[in-house]
């Protein structure tokens, strides 16, 4: 896998999460290999093989889900592939996003191109032409529970031949038409190629992607946002001296309290006698344990999510190296699902953190600065009604939390009775993330308003300078008393597409 000029190349490596988000938000074009079109071929043969001895195989010689003891007439083959996107096309609700559906194509690709889909080369190479063509069928969000996200890539086959909607050059029209103006035709579907492109988690796996990006970026503002809150609240830099955190090295905490003594370097806090305390609230004190967890944990979901960027999880599987084709269970995603429960587990002890904080910055009891951080008095409201924002949005995160991946109720008359949900796991990881991201604007904006109200603007360390003059670019500081939505807004919007690592070096 290699990726310039915008051009993303499977060559035979896997590709990584951020090759993903590559092509589904900065449009990178997809280049196929020859060894990856010989290894596509290899296990095409296989298929033929078994196809041309009627051995039974599921999905290619057998009917589907409950009706896999049903044998297929020969007359009916390439039928019965063209009925099974028709069929399983039962999504509801809002369209996905464009680059939900990019991430999910090329999700799909990249399972394609490990090689043991089986998938004819004419169907995978207009797979990927229709990305590269920017041709996006209407994928309804809902309707997946996991174990292989029939219903999403149903509808995405379903638009590749033909058949609904999709979305060309920002303008939404039937799918036979949208096919028109790519310049694309319809897929010529072949034996097994139907079932290839609906058996697998590509949605969840695309989805994945896109969110790893995102949280990746998040943890680094947001742990500018503690470094910057340290500053305000004079708080005891000894959570940091790695000498402590070596003595009980759990997950992360080192590397994470080694990032905070970077942003810090140069701050008059590191000073002696800097800090107001021997020992700050725990949120404070914490912080290297709680964002050490969610740094391992955002590391456990993207391994999980690149082994299934790298692997055929489709069932069957054809082995081209041994000439098999073999029935498994490899398209169950409990490992990926829990990977990414626990992400979530991670991310709402941060939420709390912060929001814990943030309360705190505003406290004169405990900050030994103005209320509310209003420079005007109390005939001023200041901060006050931003604390209820930031309960609603922990709140939510709370709840969001709660696990969604333990097995729904069995489906296909009794013999499908276990699935991750993993589509719902990530739905509720983006939904998270987005929370997560205002708490941290608004824990930058306070943050930025105490350092100046504490008078210590110009003693601040060489990351949370950076930081703190990134937000008064976007926001000014409050003093008479204004709608603060909009400045949050605008600085979570900036953090969902700034790199913290470059602005605040």
């Amino acid at each position: 896998m290699s990726r310039t000029d915008n051009i993303v190349s499977f060559n035979g490596a896997p590709p990584t999460a951020n090759d993903i988000a590559a092509i589904a938000r900065r449009n990178a074009r997809i280049a196929i290999s020859p060894d990856v079109k010989d290894k596509i071929a290899a296990a095409r043969a296989v298929v033929e093989r078994y196809l041309a001895a009627d051995r039974p195989v599921y999905g290619l010689t057998t009917g589907l889900g409950a009706s896999v003891d049903t044998r297929l007439a020969t007359d009916d083959l390439i039928a019965f592939q063209l009925r099974v996107p028709q069929a399983r096309a039962v999504g509801v609700g809002p369209a996905l996003p464009r680059e939900a559906v990019r991430a999910m194509m090329a999700a799909r690709i990249a399972g394609m191109a490990a090689g043991g889909s089986g998938v004819s080369l004419p169907v995978f190479a207009g797979l990927v032409a229709a990305l590269n063509a920017d041709f996006h069928p209407v994928v309804p969000s809902l309707g997946s529970i996991g174990a292989a996200d029939l219903a999403p890539l149903a509808h995405m086959a379903r638009a590749l031949l033909g058949d609904g909607e999709a979305e060309v050059d920002g303008t939404m029209m039937p799918a036979s038409d949208a096919l028109s103006k790519a310049g694309l035709k319809p897929l010529p579907i072949a034996p097994k190629d139907g079932h290839v492109l609906v058996v697998a988690n590509s949605l969840s796996v695309g989805k994945a992607c896109l969110c790893i990006e995102d949280i990746e970026r998040l943890f680094d503002w947001s742990h500018a946002a503690v470094a910057l809150n340290f500053e305000a609240f004079r708080a005891n830099v000894s959570a940091f001296d790695d000498r402590a955190l070596a003595a009980r090295p759990a997950f992360g905490q080192r590397e994470v309290a080694a990032r905070f003594r970077e942003v810090l370097f140069g701050s008059s806090l590191l000073m002696d006698g800097a800090a107001r305390r021997l020992q700050d609230p725990l949120s404070y004190r914490c912080a290297p344990q709680v964002w050490g967890a969610l740094l391992h944990a955002i590391g456990e979901a993207r391994a999980a999510t690149e082994i299934e960027l790298a692997s055929s999880s489709d069932n069957p599987v054809v082995l081209a190296d041994e000439g098999l084709i073999l029935s498994h269970g490899n398209f169950d995603m409990t490992a990926f699902a829990l990977a990414w429960e626990r992400l979530s587990q991670a991310i709402a002890h941060c939420a709390a953190a912060t929001a814990y904080r943030t309360m705190k910055i505003m406290s004169p009891g405990i900050s030994e600065l103005p209320r509310f951080l209003t420079p005007l008095g109390q005939s001023r409201t200041g901060f006050s009604t931003v604390q209820k924002t930031v309960s609603a949005l922990e709140a939510e995160i709370r709840h969001l939390a709660i696990p969604v991946s333990l097995t729904p109720i069995p489906v296909a008359d009794g013999l499908e009775d276990q699935a991750s949900m993993a589509p719902s796991v990530l739905s509720k990881i983006e939904a998270m993330i987005e929370r997560f991201r205002y708490l941290v604007a608004i824990e930058l904006v306070a943050s930025a308003q105490a350092v100046e109200l504490r008078g210590v603007a110009g003693e601040l360390g060489g990351g949370t300078q950076h930081a703190y003059r990134k937000v008064r670019e976007m926001v000014a500081p409050l003093e008479e008393d204004r709608a603060q939505g909009p400045d949050f807004q605008r600085l979570s919007e900036f953090i969902m597409n700034a790199d913290a690592k470059e602005t605040n070096s």
